[in-house]
């Protein structure tokens, strides 16, 4: 759902790769304890080979505030990763000729703009033109109080078309909350009622369903971010993302969801394959997730706190999820260690060290920096003994010190190095440099 400016590369390695005979558990697990042990990680992960689970790893806290450990079936908001959901109810409401991938929009929305030349499919694919409601300055001013479905469509319709339809692609949570309240009409039942009634009850998923307000004393995960401490997130109100990022899960259920989708037993062959046609960047629900030089399936999701991917090769019938309410990490990082285990190729364990710095030497690196060959401002703050950053319209996110003037998110492979007596800070991202000057 959430869309920072940073965002890291998803797999992307390319090489020959061998499935494992020998899965070497203990070498992942001290991978996880070293991310525990120094504030990097907070989740859960599973991998499943031939529909069987072969490894799973919590940890943290499903609330740090009142101590509660995650656990095994501790529930985690999975973002985006609901898009897929949703796909799959919208492909059994083609099968049972409820609805046809070509009809138009107009039907249910009158006042979405281009709504008669707007096709259902071109919802699926991203591929409207609808304006992504979530990209707005002012999202998170608004994203955690309730609203309705009238409401929803308001706001949709007001921020209107970023393009003319089935011109090109670009990512709107505004489509899939749109699909969203079309399955509800062509169903007659909620949302909730139709995920449970299609896919979670079928598949025994007993803790995959439509999200509330976080309830802990239910195994629901809070989320957070490390400021020094786990610092907890906003919790962005379900009536918002719904069938776009509304849906809670665990990695057991997702890899279990993964096994009977990717294995023929959710949807009629030809739906599966119509999702796994990619048309630009996007299948329907789902995107290609490459591992060195093996292609799988899947899709990431991100809301408030939360981080997840899940994901399926064919190589080896691997299915593999991650679920995280707190990172002070580069997410990706999990996902190659844990797919390294199972296809026998190399990874290491980190190595961290702990740099800490006064508030008075923090303070040197506060400002508000501006550069001439990208159209932004970052405002650098101090939170107690950690830097905070926050580009325009766009979350705030934290800095961990690295080296001398040298602060980091790893989260995106982000690497800020400050000049504090020439007030200048050096953006380094994906082999890019960007010079940032600081204002008076």
């Amino acid at each position: 759902m959430k869309r920072f400016l940073f965002l890291a590369l998803i797999l992307g390695l390319f090489s020959q790769t061998a499935f494992s005979q020998e899965f070497n558990k203990a070498k992942l697990d001290k991978f996880f304890d070293v991310l525990e042990e120094n504030n990097k990680f907070m989740g859960s992960v599973a991998l499943s080979k031939n529909g069987e689970i072969l490894y799973s790893r919590v940890v943290g806290f499903a609330d740090v505030e009142n101590q509660i450990k995650a656990g095994v079936d501790s529930k985690f908001r999975i973002g985006s990763i609901s898009k897929t959901f949703t796909s799959v109810l919208v492909m059994k409401a083609v099968e049972e000729r409820r609805i046809d991938l070509e009809q138009t929009i107009d039907k249910y929305f009158l006042t979405i703009k281009n709504s008669n030349k707007i096709k259902i499919g071109h919802l699926l694919y991203h591929r409207s033109g609808i304006h992504n409601f979530t990209n707005d300055k002012d999202y998170l001013t608004w994203n955690t109080v309730a609203k309705t479905e009238k409401e929803m469509v308001e706001i949709i319709a007001n921020a209107g078309s970023d393009f003319d339809p089935d011109t090109k692609a670009e990512y709107s949570n505004s489509n899939y909350v749109l699909l969203t309240f079309i399955l509800e009409k062509v169903f007659k039942k909620s949302y909730s009622e139709i995920l449970t009634k299609y896919i979670t009850k079928p598949l025994g998923l007993k803790s995959t369903y439509l999200g509330a307000k976080i309830n802990s004393s239910n195994n629901e995960c809070h989320s957070y971010r490390f400021t020094g401490k786990w610092e907890k997130m906003p919790e962005t109100d379900i009536s918002i993302p719904l069938g776009a990022g509304g849906i809670i899960s665990s990695p057991c259920d997702l890899v279990i969801f993964s096994d009977a989708l990717f294995g023929g037993k959710v949807l009629k062959p030809e739906s599966l394959e119509k999702m796994k046609t990619v048309i630009g960047s996007f299948g329907i629900g789902m995107v290609k997730i490459p591992f060195f030089n093996i292609i799988g399936y899947g899709h990431t999701g991100g809301i408030d706190g939360f981080s997840s991917v899940f994901s399926h090769f064919n190589d080896g019938n691997i299915s593999y999820a991650m679920t995280s309410n707190g990172t002070n990490f580069n997410n990706n990082l999990v996902s190659l260690a844990v797919l390294s285990a199972i296809y026998n190729k190399p990874y290491e364990i980190p190595e961290f060290k702990n740099i800490n710095l006064t508030s008075e030497e923090l303070d040197r690196y506060t400002g508000v920096y501006s550069s001439s060959q990208i159209p932004l401002k970052i405002t650098i703050t101090r939170t107690n003994l950690s830097l905070m950053a926050q580009a325009t319209g766009q979350p705030a996110f934290p800095l961990e010190a690295s080296g001398d003037d040298v602060f980091k998110f790893e989260q995106a492979g982000l690497v800020l190095e400050f000049n504090p007596t020439e007030n200048k800070m050096l953006l380094k991202q994906g082999g890019g440099q960007f010079l940032f000057i600081k204002e008076n």
